[in-house]
């Protein structure tokens, strides 16, 4: 079991930040990937970011290149997702989600553990 709990949504004004936390409890000591996606009103999920475990390697989707930074603190089996410049589509609930074995090998792909969701709502 692997659960995943997200925290940190909220209303922002255009041009502003949040930071969203992803804290792992369960069998975390061993996993492929874990990262972030979004699902906005009457679209399709999307990966946001993803970080592979074993080198840190990571995807951003092109339009939060510059603006999102995810990170890690494995003593804390938390992953995080700074979001800076927040823009109006960027409004969605955002999840957190792990990828155990990697059958893909793409980051942001196929994915095996979701959290909830937490809703992030850019407006003025």
């Amino acid at each position: 079991q692997f659960d995943l709990v997200e925290s940190g949504g909220g209303l922002v004004q255009p041009g502003g930040s949040l930071r969203l936390s992803c804290t792992a409890s369960g069998v975390t000591s061993d996993y492929y990937a874990i990262g972030w996606f979004r699902q906005a009103p009457g679209k399709e999920r999307e990966g946001v970011s993803c970080i592979r475990r074993s080198d840190g390697s990571l995807y951003y989707v092109d339009s939060v290149k510059g603006r999102f930074t995810i990170s890690r603190d494995s003593a804390k089996n938390t992953v995080y997702l700074q979001m800076n410049s927040l823009k109006p589509e960027d409004t969605a609930v955002y999840f957190c989600a792990a990828d155990l074995i990697g059958r893909t090998g793409i980051l942001c792909g196929a994915q095996d553990y979701w959290g909830q969701g937490t809703r992030v709502t850019v407006s003025a």
